[in-house]
C-alpha cells in the first residue's frame, strides 16, 4: 500500500514514500527533500553466506548523471564505475549502518541509493543516508536502527543545519553527522582549522536534528515495520569457547603482548596451530574438523577479550605503551632525487612515503559527477599494496578503502593549500603505504605535510594527524579507556578509530569508525583533546625540526611557470587560427601553454629564459592598444603621406608625415626606412578601429 510520510528538517519538508515501486525488495524508500530525490532499496539473502566471519554488507550509491540534465561522456554515453564522492558516500551511509545489525549475522545484505533529480540546495547524500535508514528499518531484516543523518557548515561564525549550495559556498565546515536517538555512530568532516569547542558544539546541534529524523522514522516503522526474519546465528560456540579459555587463556595472555608485530604474529600463528593440535588429540581429526569454524571463532574471540582486559583492567597495551602515549617517531624529506618532492613518516611500524608532483593547471583532475565542481588542482591518492602487511599477493588497484583514505589525507591539506593565484600549479600527491600497523591515513597526512614543503609549495601551516581508538565495557558502556595513536591490533579488537587531522590552530579533516552502537559527546571531546596534544607534539617534535617551512624554490626538474592575465577578446589572436600562433609560440619556446577563458594565461617550462621568451611572445600578440599610451613598433610601408608601424599582435597605426618630427620632413623616406624600430605615442582610435600616431610629441616632450 502506497504510504507518504511528512516531516520538516532544517526548514525545509522532507517527505519518505513507501509502497509504491520496487516492491520485491526486502523494503525500499524514496526520500524527497525539495527538488532532491534519492530512492534506496535494501535486499538480505534467505540464507547465510558460509564460509565466512563477517557481515556481508555492500552499500551502493549510484549516481545517475540524469538527475542533473547530464548525459554522460564516452562511447558508451552510460555511466561507468562509481566516482570518487560516490565511492565516498557508500562509506558514509555504511559506517552507521553496520555496527547495528546483529553480531551474528551472515545473510548477504545490500544497500543500494539511487540519486534520480537533484537540488543543489538539497544534499542527495544526506537523502541517501536517511533513506537506507528508513528502507531497513521498515524491511523485514534485522537492523537495530533508526539512524539519520545531517550535513553542517559554519558559515560567518553560525552553525548552520544542511546548508544550501550558497552557504555550502562560504561554508569554513564540511561536516556531516549520523547518529541514533542515544548516541553519536558517524563523523566525517572537512574543516578549515575549526576549534574543538566548536566543532563539539556542530555536532550536538545536529544531533538535535537527527533525534527528530530517527523518531519519524520509528513512526513508519510502528505502522507499517515488517517483522524481523529469523536467521541462523553465527555465535561462537560456548562450549568450545570456553575449553579453549580455559587451557589457553593465560599464555594467549602472555604471548599477545609483544611489541613487534612480526613477532606477534608468529605467536598468534604458533597458538592457533597449538590449540588445534590439542582438540585433534583429545576428539579426534573427524571431531576437530567438524569443530573448526568454532576453534577459529573461539581463537579470536580469546585474544580479543585478552587484549580488552589488558587494556581496560590493567591500562596495558599489547606493546607496553601508556595509554596516552605515541609511538616511535622518525621523518626525513627529499628522499627521492628527482621528483619534485618527498618524504618519509614512520610511527612505529607503520611507514609512509609521500611524492609530490607539480604540474600544469590543465592537469587538474576532472570531475564527472553532480556536483557543482567539475575540477580540482589539489589531488591526493593512496595506495596499500599487500607488502606493506607481509602478504604475498597481486596488487588490484584501489579499492573503497584507499580512496576514502586518499579523501581523508586531501581534505586534511586543502585549507592549507596555495590559492592558484599565489601558486599556479596543478598538485598530485601519492601516498605509498610501505608498512602498515595502524592509522597509516594519519600518517600520511604527516608525510604528505613534509613532502609538499620539500617541493617549495607554500602551504599556510603545516598538518598533522592522529587516531585515538576506544575500548570499552561490556557490561557497563561508561567505563572506557581511551588509546592515543592505535596500532593494528588495538584498531581490530577496539572500538572506536577517530581519527583527526589538522594545525596547531584548528581542526581540518576528521573520519570516525566505530563497532558499537555510538558515541557518547564526553568521548568525542575527550577525543578531539587528545588528538589536539598528540597533532601539536609531532609537530613541534618531530616534523618541524627536520623542515620547518616550504623550501624557497621549488625542484630544479618541475615545471617552471609565469602567468599573466590578457584581454578576453585577445584570446582568439593568441591562439591564431587553428591554433596557428601558439603553435608558433610553443615550438620557438619548447614551452606549453594553458589559457584559461577569463584571459589567464600559464606558461610552463624547464627553462626559465624559453618562459620569458613565451611569454613576451604572447603579450606582443595580446597586446591592447589605447589612446595616450607610449609603444615601440616596427615600420612595415612607407607611403608619400606617412609610415605604416607595426605595434605587435596584428596591430598597425599610421605615422602621418605631419606626426613625424617637429621639423618639416618632405619626404617620409628622409627619417624612416622600412624596418625601423621606432617609439610612437598613440593620438587617435577612430570609430572604425584605425589607429592613428604621433613622434612628434614624443620629441617635444623629450626637449
Amino acid at each position: 500500500m502506497f504510504k507518504t510520510y511528512e516531516t520538516e528538517l532544517a526548514g525545509r519538508k522532507l517527505t519518505i514514500e513507501t509502497g509504491k515501486i520496487a516492491e520485491l525488495a526486502n523494503g525500499s524508500v524514496v526520500v524527497r527533500y525539495g527538488d532532491t530525490v534519492v530512492m534506496v532499496n535494501v535486499t538480505a539473502t534467505k540464507e547465510p553466506k558460509e564460509g565466512i566471519d563477517f557481515f556481508p554488507l555492500s552499500v551502493d550509491y549510484e549516481e545517475k548523471l540524469y538527475a542533473v540534465g547530464k548525459i554522460p561522456g564516452g562511447f558508451n554515453k552510460r555511466e561507468g564505475k562509481p566516482a570518487d564522492k560516490a565511492i565516498l558516500t557508500s562509506r558514509a551511509i555504511d559506517r552507521p549502518l553496520r555496527p547495528l545489525f546483529p553480531k551474528d549475522f551472515r545473510n548477504d545484505t545490500c544497500v543500494v541509493a539511487t540519486v534520480l533529480s537533484v537540488e543543489p540546495d538539497n544534499s542527495p547524500e544526506v537523502c541517501a543516508m536517511i533513506g537506507a535508514s528508513a528502507a531497513l528499518s521498515i524491511s523485514d531484516i534485522p537492523f537495530g536502527g533508526p539512524t539519520a543523518a545531517v550535513n553542517v557548515g559554519y558559515v560567518d561564525d553560525k552553525i548552520i543545519i544542511n546548508p544550501t549550495l550558497e552557504q555550502r559556498e562560504k561554508s569554513r565546515l564540511n561536516l556531516t553527522v549520523a547518529g541514533t536517538l542515544e548516541k553519536i555512530t558517524m563523523i566525517e568532516a572537512g574543516a578549515d582549522e575549526i576549534p574543538n569547542e566548536t566543532m563539539l558544539e556542530a555536532i550536538k546541534q545536529a544531533h538535535v536534528e537527527i533525534k527528530k529524523i530517527c523518531n519519524f522514522i520509528s513512526d513508519i516503522k510502528a505502522e507499517i515495520g515488517k517483522p524481523k526474519f529469523e536467521y541462523k546465528s553465527f555465535a561462537t560456540d560456548p562450549e568450545v569457547y570456553a575449553e579453549v579459555k580455559e587451557n589457553f587463556e593465560e599464555r594467549m595472555y602472555q604471548d599477545v603482548q609483544a611489541t613487534d608485530k612480526t613477532v606477534r604474529d608468529a605467536n598468534m600463528e604458533k597458538i592457533a596451530e597449538d590449540i588445534t593440535n590439542y582438540f585433534v588429540e583429545k576428539y579426534g581429526e573427524e571431531e576437530a574438523e567438524e569443530k573448526a569454524t568454532a576453534i577459529a571463532d573461539s581463537i579470536h574471540d580469546l585474544e580479543k577479550a585478552c587484549v580488552r582486559k589488558m587494556i581496560l583492567e590493567e591500562h596495558k597495551r599489547p606493546d607496553g605503551r601508556k595509554i596516552d602515549e605515541i609511538r616511535p617517531l622518525t621523518c626525513e624529506v627529499g628522499v627521492l632525487p628527482r621528483v619534485h618532492g618527498s618524504a618519509i613518516f614512520t610511527r612505529g611500524q607503520t611507514q609512509v612515503m609521500s611524492v609530490v608532483t607539480l604540474g600544469m593547471k590543465s592537469e587538474e583532475q576532472i570531475l564527472d559527477g553532480l556536483d557543482e565542481e567539475t575540477s580540482k588542482r589539489y589531488m591526493h591518492q593512496y595506495n596499500f599494496p599487500p607488502y606493506s602487511v607481509g602478504e604475498a599477493r597481486t596488487s588490484r588497484g584501489p579499492g573503497r578503502r584507499e580512496v576514502g583514505h586518499g579523501a581523508l589525507a586531501e581534505k586534511a591539506l586543502v585549507p592549507v593549500i596555495p590559492s592558484e593565484d599565489e601558486f599556479p600549479y596543478a598538485i598530485r600527491v601519492v601516498s605509498e603505504v610501505l608498512s602498515s600497523n595502524g592509522s597509516t591515513s594519519q600518517a600520511s597526512i604527516c608525510g604528505s605535510t613534509l613532502a609538499l614543503m620539500d617541493a617549495g609549495v607554500p602551504i599556510k601551516k603545516p598538518v598533522a594527524g592522529i587516531s585515538t581508538g576506544l575500548v570499552t565495557d561490556k557490561n557497563d558502556p561508561s567505563k572506557y579507556i581511551m588509546l592515543t595513536d592505535i596500532q593494528g591490533i588495538e584498531d581490530f579488537f577496539g572500538d572506536m578509530d577517530f581519527k583527526v587531522g589538522g594545525t596547531k590552530d584548528g581542526i581540518t579533516a576528521i573520519q570516525v569508525d566505530i563497532k558499537i552502537d555510538g558515541l557518547t559527546y564526553d568521548i568525542i571531546k575527550e577525543a578531539f583533546e587528545r588528538t589536539k596534544v598528540a597533532r601539536d607534539y609531532i609537530l613541534d617534535n618531530v616534523m618541524l625540526p627536520v623542515i620547518s617551512k616550504p623550501r624557497e624554490d621549488i625542484s630544479k626538474y618541475a615545471p617552471k611557470i609565469m602567468t599573466t592575465i590578457i584581454s578576453v577578446d585577445k584570446i582568439k589572436d593568441v591562439i591564431g587560427p587553428s591554433g596557428k600562433m601558439i603553435n608558433k609560440i610553443i615550438e620557438a619556446t619548447g614551452v606549453k601553454i594553458d589559457i584559461e577563458d577569463d584571459g589567464k594565461v600559464f606558461v610552463y617550462g624547464e627553462d626559465t629564459k624559453n618562459c620569458e621568451k613565451a611569454m613576451d611572445m604572447i603579450l606582443d600578440v595580446a597586446k591592447v592598444i589605447e589612446v595616450g599610451n607610449i609603444y615601440t613598433g616596427t615600420v612595415t610601408r612607407i607611403m608619400p603621406f606617412g609610415a605604416f608601424i607595426d605595434l605587435g599582435g596584428g596591430n598597425e597605426g599610421l605615422l602621418h608625415i605631419s606626426k613625424i618630427s617637429s621639423r618639416r620632413v618632405e619626404k617620409v623616406e628622409d627619417v624612416l626606412n622600412v624596418g625601423d624600430e621606432v617609439t610612437v605615442k598613440v593620438s587617435e582610435i577612430d570609430e572604425q578601429g584605425r589607429i592613428n600616431l604621433n613622434m612628434k610629441d614624443l620629441e617635444a616632450s623629450a626637449n
